[in-house]
This record gives structure tokens, sequence and C-alpha cells, in this order.
């Protein structure tokens, strides 16, 4: 059995994937709960990823993935990881990484402050050693870089995969699961090939357990035209099964820009490409929005967007599936990991409902098979 956690963090993602075969690969880290603050209901994710290493009896993470450098995806990641690139950022206590995983725009980005900067020597440094670093993107984008630093793109071809292909070191038969690229990616723009979202990963996970597939679409934070472009290209590769999702990792934090540029009065209504998109949603999907609660006005412009979300449930409604909010689940006052279980019946979601302070597990009943 495989899992999927997403973390009660407010507007920000973290989300780990534990693997049957004891691997443990994670997306993004945003530890944003003020500890000072006693009212503050996230999580402290620092204690709830060492407490799951230690109970694992593992110091490290296979896979660390950002799929970006803003805030609320690497937020006291220096804290927390054991970073090769300077001896300051090491010692007892700190977590390893096997293996970085950065979108090119990190690796290339001029004048990144803060925690980006720190991102970024780590995976320059992991790049120019040649060892226990993954870059997507185009190879010829980082060729003048790596030239600029007396390297040869032949020696390190290998550390970078572009869209449209499966990330090595992951497959079905040894892990149970699979990891396909879809952004970074490039388009064809008059004749031309330009890149036009440099700097966030999109990746569709594939699960196989005794033949049973579940699909897990991982979207960050990309806007309706970026997903417009990736369902345009994956489409033309007559490759839509790369679209079809079990579980959808709403982006943007609810935002409704990551459906369409307008918002709507009562529910946003998404361009043609992200309707296609959510349509290609299996039974009893699960939808996931790692987001403050839902609310009930527009007082603040900031996501999550009540317009978005209603729109949301309507595609959970459809296929039978659930629409779930981290910073709301199982209840907005006591929010706690959202936990979802892989196995031969598909994705399977773990409620947890408080009475008299005893927790009571409830399952999502598992599908029968797609529609």
């Amino acid at each position: 059995m495989h899992k999927i956690t997403f973390y009660p963090l407010g507007n920000a993602d973290t989300c780990r994937i534990d693997l049957n075969n004891g691997k443990k690969v994670l997306f993004d880290y945003a530890n944003v709960r003020d500890k000072n603050d006693q009212y503050d209901l996230r999580i402290d994710l620092e204690k709830a990823l060492k407490d799951d290493l230690v109970g694992a009896k593992k110091d490290c993470f296979d896979v660390v993935a950002f799929t970006h450098a803003h805030d609320d995806h690497i937020k006291g990641f220096s804290e927390f990881f054991y970073l090769e690139h300077a001896a300051k950022y090491q010692g007892e206590g700190r977590i390893k990484i096997t293996e970085l995983w950065v979108p090119a725009a990190i690796v290339m980005e001029e004048g990144p402050e803060d925690e980006a900067r720190i991102l970024r020597a780590e995976a320059r440094y992991r790049l120019r050693e040649g060892k226990g670093v993954r870059v997507f993107s185009r190879p010829d984008r980082l060729k003048q870089w790596l030239e600029s630093h007396n390297l040869k793109l032949e020696d390190r071809k290998s550390l970078i995969t572009d869209a449209g292909q499966v990330v090595p070191g992951f497959s079905r038969a040894n892990d149970g699961i699979e990891f396909f690229v879809h952004s970074p990616f490039a388009a064809h723009v008059d004749d031309k090939l330009e890149d036009k979202n440099e700097s966030s990963l999109v990746m569709h996970a594939t699960f196989d357990i005794d033949g049973q597939e579940t699909k897990f679409l991982i979207i960050g934070d990309s806007t309706s035209d970026i997903l417009t472009d990736i369902v345009k290209i994956t489409q033309y590769h007559n490759r839509e099964e790369r679209l079809a999702w079990d579980i959808y990792d709403i982006p943007h934090h609810c935002s409704y820009l990551a459906l369409s540029p307008d918002k709507g009065k009562d529910k946003t209504e998404p361009v043609p490409e992200v309707k296609w998109l959510l349509e290609q949603g299996c039974n009893k999907g699960i939808l996931v929005a790692s987001s403050k609660p839902i609310p009930s006005n527009d007082e603040d412009n900031q996501p999550p967007h009540r317009q978005a979300a209603n729109y949301y449930k309507d595609v959970a409604s459809s296929i039978s599936g659930v629409f779930k909010v981290t910073m709301e689940h199982p209840e907005k006052s006591k929010p706690k990991p959202l936990e979802i279980t892989i196995d031969k019946w598909g994705a399977t979601l773990k409620l947890a409902s408080y009475t008299g302070g005893a927790a009571t597990v409830i399952t999502q009943a598992p599908r029968a098979g797609r529609l």
C-alpha cells in the first residue's frame, strides 16, 4: 500500500508520498506555523516530518522536489534539511536529501533572495558535483550555464529531464510508481520553440498495485494559461492518459486563476482546456486544495476563492468524488494531515471525526472501477 499525505499549512504546500517499498518522496516544504502563537492551527511541519521519519527508521527523504522557489513552497527548508553546499547547513538532526528535484529556473535564476538563494546554491552545487540532483528543463536551456562553470552538457545530460519524459529512477515494477513530466515545457509559437513555464514543476504520478492504476496530478501554482498549454501539447502528442486523474492537486490554494482569468460572480467557469482537464477525473476522484478555509464572501482578494471552490465542488459531485480543503480537514477547529491510501482498490481518503477527544477512522468506499 502507498500513501499520500497533505499537510494543513494554510496557503502553503507540502505533500509527502510514501511508497510501499519504503521510499519517501516529498513535494515542497513550507514550515509556516508561528510557534509563538498558540492559536495558530497550522501544523508544526518540522515535527510532523521528523516524527514520521523516526517511525520509519529513516534519516532522509529519497527525493525532495521543489515545484518552484516561492516562500509558500520553501519556507524554513534551510533550517530543516542537511545541505551539501555549506557546512552551516549541516549537523546532527538535519534531514538528508538523497536526490533533489528542481526546475531549471531555480538553477539559472539571477538575484534570488533569502531561502530561494540558498536553494539555488544547493541545486547548483549538486549539479556541478554531478550527483544527487535532477533538473527539469530542455537540456539546451542549461548548456550555456554549464559551460560558464566549465562543465559540458554531455557530462550532465543524465541529470536533466525534459517535459514529455518519464523520470528515471522510479518504475512501476520496482517502486509501484511512475512520474511523468508535464512542465517545465516548451511550445511552438510562430514556428519557434519557446519556453513557456520554466519556473514550476507539473507532474503526473501513476501508482500501480496488482494492475490497478491510480493517477495523481501534481500541479503546484499553475495558472489557466499554463494548464491550457499543457492540455494542448498532451493532446497533440495523443497522450491524454497522462492527464487522467484520481487525485487532483488543486493549483495555487484554490485560486480562480487556475481555472480562468475571470473569477465569476458565484462560480468560476473554466476555460475550455481546463474544463476538459477536470473532466478527466475518474470515478470517486479526490480533489485537494492546500489552502485556508474557503471564505463565504469576497472581502479578501487572495485565495482561496469561493467561486473556484464552487466549481471544484461541482466536479467532485459529477464523479461521485470529494473536494477537500487542508485547513478544513477533518474540521476547521482541528485541522489534521489529510491522508490518502492507495492499494489494489484505488485511492481511499482517510477521514477522522472527533468525539470526546477520540479519533474514529472512516474510509471512503473504494472505487469499483473507472467510469
